[in-house]
Formats: C-alpha cells, structure tokens, sequence
C-alpha cells in the first residue's frame, strides 16, 4: 500500500475511534433512566455510570501514551479498540449496576488507549500544516459523535431499547480495528523506557480518590469522616505523584514543561470545555428525559442544537487561526459560550425547543472555537517523539477535568436543589433522586410537594448553577487569553519546539 494512501486509511482509523468515544460518554447519560429502571442502583451508583468511564479514561491516558511510544502505536491502538468492543457487549449483560459500573471502567481503559496510541501514530506520519489539518479532522469526527450521538441514541433507545446505545462504540470500534489492522505501521519511540508504574498508581489512586470523596458528599455529607477521609487521601496521593515524577529518570510527567506559559496555557484550555459544555451533555438529558418526561428522541433533539455546531465551527477555527492568535481565538469563544450559559439559566424545565434553541446554539459555537485548536497545540508543545507523552497530558487534563467538573457540578446542583427543597429531613436525599432523574421517588420522599414545585426548585437550582459555569467560564477565557496571545496557530508549533529543545 503507497505511504499516501496508508496514513489516509490511517486517519481514518483513528477519526473513527474519535467518532465512537463520544458515543461512549453521551448514549449512557440518555438511557440513564432507562438503565436505572433495568439495574436499580443508588443516587451515587447511578453518577459512576458516567464518573466510571471518564475516571478510568483520564486516569490512565498519560499511561497509555507512554505504553505506546515504548512497546508499539499500532499494537496499544488495537488492544484499545478490542477492549471497548467487549466492553460495550458486556454492559448488555451485566446483572446489576455495579457490574455495570466497573464494566464502563473497563470500556474507559480501552478507549484511553486507542486515543493515545492513535493521536501519537499520526504525529508520527503527518508534519505541519498536514498535521494541524489531521488534528482538526479529528475533533470533527469528535464532534460528530457528540452532535449526532444524543439523537443517534434516543433513535436506539425507543427501536431497540438501551442495549443497542451501549452497543454501538462497540461497533464503531470494530469497524476502526478493520481498517487499522491492515492500513497501520508498527512505530514506536526507540528511546522510550516503558511505563512508570509507581507514577501511574499514584495518580490513579488520586484521581480516584477527589471523585469518590466528591460524588460521595452529597449522600454523606461534606464533613463526613468518609469524604473528609477520601480528599485527604487524594491531596496525599497526588503530593506522592508529583515527588515520585521529580525523581525518576523517565518521568509520565514532564513536570519541567510547565515553566513554559504556552503549555499551561493549553493545559487550561484543555479544562475549560468540561464545566461549560461536556457537563450539559449529562445534565440536560437527564433534565429532558428523567424530569420533564420528554421522549429519547426529542431529547436528543434538543441536544443537537448544543453540540451540532461543533461539526462545523472547529473547521472555522482553523481556517482563522492563520490570521489570529490561538489565545485570541479561544478567549472569544469561550465569553460567547458564557453568555450562552447565561442565556440558558433563564430558560426553566419544559419550555420548548424554539425558546432553547438559541442559547444552545450559542453554547455549542463558542467552545467549538477553541475545540478546533486544542488538539493540534497539544502535540506541538513537545519534540514529536514525545507525541504519546504531549498527547497524554492534554488529553488526562481534558478528561480528568471532565470527570472532576461533573462530579462537582452534579454535587453542586443536588445542594442546590436541596437548599431549594427546603429544610426537610429527606431533602437531601430528594435533591439527589432529581438530579438523577427519578423525580417520582423524590416525590415519595416530599409527600408535602408536588411535581410543579419540586421542578420549580430544580429550575431555580439549575439556573444558579448555570450562572456559576458563566463565570469560571469568562475566568478561563481571559487567562487563556493571556497564556496564549501574540502568535498564530501556524507560528505556534516552530515556537513551541524550539522552547522545549532549550
């Protein structure tokens, strides 16, 4: 096969893995209610269907970079996307809902891997302006799958029922392995020196920690011996983490690449998408289907304005990013996704599409802004032999930002609820059935309320909680601004190379 026409088919490969990773993380959030119904669960059991995958996902992406520059991109790309195919047929058999969890856990190691192998072999086949072009297909195929997963999702859902969403990254994933398995080269970093496991476990363990002691705070409590005890731990893991990746050789964690503003700069980029945008992917569903009674599919239509723009604005990213800065770029996206939440507060649970649609729409465009930038600048912060590294650092930070910004919001929004519920002794366990979507055992637990009240104070909670977001958000937007300014996304990548190389 020509050299040519092998890294297109590659491409391909990994746009497709792109493609089905989304489906992963949208399809449970519109069949939760669906899911809860089939395996029962509580409260916090029900939050580590999503919290399982993303945790597992960040926690091991750095890892999964530094396994395939060491031991093969090609051979951690398929390993990955074997994984999550049987993944995805095993949560259509789990017996309940902690297999079902730890069954998602699984799916997000896979999909770490795929992602961190994939991006790191195309750094390796395409250069420059080719490179920044792939980079931008790829959070294209991204956002297809977000834009066209919730729909896709609700379609599956009322067809077939939610089996079929949980199998369909399977599916995607299948199709990837084909393509990879005959258009792939094996390459890898001669100089690599294999995993850093102390590092790795440490980490995990303190990432895993800050999410067990944050989703666990609103069933126990923030000053429960329990939570207290699980953030304690996690401060002390992560303090292990980062003495550990001071004094080995070969560290998962370059942490001298943060004297470098650029690279900070796209580390917080790469968290500002989670708190505006990827928490409405699990929260509105859950708000649409579980608490208003809409269909999966009118559902997903509603989350189609929110994430369809991100199929075309990224590619209007990169088209400006010749001409403007990348820190110019990204800051004016994310103030216009802030009004967009602002926008949003004032809509309350059951008004129509017609009034919703615009300050979705407005949401979706802003944060594609900087999603058409963000994975090219984060392979161009490092030498491209480090691509697997450089890919795994941004790529944890995004998802681990995900993950850490649902578990807090969702936390934040059951208080909410809560406070506005009242001081009822089962307010609290109410508020967190709503957020979960049952709102009929949050009725049985408030016997004094009736469903207009009990939406009421989830509306009110939620609008508070949407003008929280518009603030980080415009936060985030002027020191990436200042991280970010004065080059264009073309200049960007000479610049950075030339940093680190110092």
């Amino acid at each position: 096969m020509p050299a040519s026409s092998s890294r297109n088919w590659l491409l391909a490969a990994v746009c497709l893995a792109a493609l089905g990773m989304p489906l992963s993380f949208t399809g449970p959030a519109v069949v939760l209610p669906a899911v809860r119904d089939a395996l029962g669960g509580s409260p916090v059991q029900l939050n580590w269907v999503t919290n399982a995958f993303m945790l597992s996902f960040g926690a091991t992406l750095m890892a999964a970079g530094a396994l395939a520059d060491a031991y093969g991109r090609k051979r951690v790309f398929l390993l990955g996307l074997a994984v999550v195919a049987l993944s995805a047929s095993l949560l259509t058999l789990a017996p309940g809902i902690v297999a079902f969890d730890l069954a998602r856990a699984l799916q997000g190691l896979g999909s770490a891997a795929a992602f961190a192998a994939g991006t790191a072999a195309l750094a390796q086949v395409f250069d420059g302006a080719a490179r920044t072009r792939a980079f931008s297909l790829i959070g294209t195929s991204f956002g297809v799958g977000l834009s066209c997963g919730s729909m896709l999702s609700g379609w599956l859902a009322q067809s077939f029922g939610w089996q079929a969403v949980m199998l369909s990254p399977g599916a995607v994933s299948l199709l990837a392995l084909g393509i990879a398995s005959l258009a792939m080269r094996e390459s890898r970093n001669p100089q690599a020196m294999g995993l850093d496991v102390p590092g790795t476990l440490s980490f995990t363990a303190a990432l895993s920690l800050l999410t067990l002691g944050v989703l666990q705070a609103p069933d126990s409590g923030w000053g429960s011996a329990r939570v207290l005890g699980a953030l304690a731990g996690a401060a002390a893991m992560g303090a292990v983490f980062v003495a550990i990746e001071r004094r080995v050789a070969h560290p998962m964690l370059d942490l001298s690449l943060f004297r470098f503003p650029r690279f900070v700069g796209v580390q917080l980029l790469a968290a500002a998408p989670a708190y505006g945008f990827v928490v409405l992917l699990v929260l509105l569903p859950i708000r649409f289907i579980g608490l208003e009674g809409r269909g999966a599919i009118e559902a997903g239509a509603f989350m189609f304005a929110l994430s369809g723009p991100i199929l075309v604005v990224p590619t209007l990213a990169a088209s400006l990013a010749h001409r403007f800065s990348a820190g110019a770029i990204s800051a004016v996206g994310l103030l216009v996704c802030a009004v967009g939440l602002f926008w949003l507060s004032r809509c309350a649970p059951g008004m129509p599409l017609g009034a919703m649609v615009w300050p979705l729409l407005l949401i979706g465009a802003g944060i594609g802004l900087p999603w058409g930038l963000m994975d090219g600048l984060a392979v161009s912060v490092v030498p491209r032999e480090r691509a697997g590294m450089a890919s795994g650092i941004f790529n944890t930070v995004r998802v681990a930002g995900e993950g850490i910004a649902l578990a807090l919001v969702g936390a934040g929004l059951t208080a909410l609820v809560a406070a506005r519920l009242g001081l009822a002794e089962a307010a609290s366990r109410a508020a967190q059935c709503v957020t979960t979507g049952d709102i009929s055992q949050a009725l049985a637990l408030l016997p004094g309320m009736d469903r207009a009240a009990v939406l009421h104070a989830y509306g009110a909670a939620f609008g508070t909680l949407l003008w929280v977001l518009a603030g980080v958000t415009v936060a985030t937007a002027l020191v990436v601004f200042a991280f970010l300014r004065g080059e264009t996304h073309a200049e960007a990548g000479a610049v950075a190379l030339e940093s680190t190389a110092c």
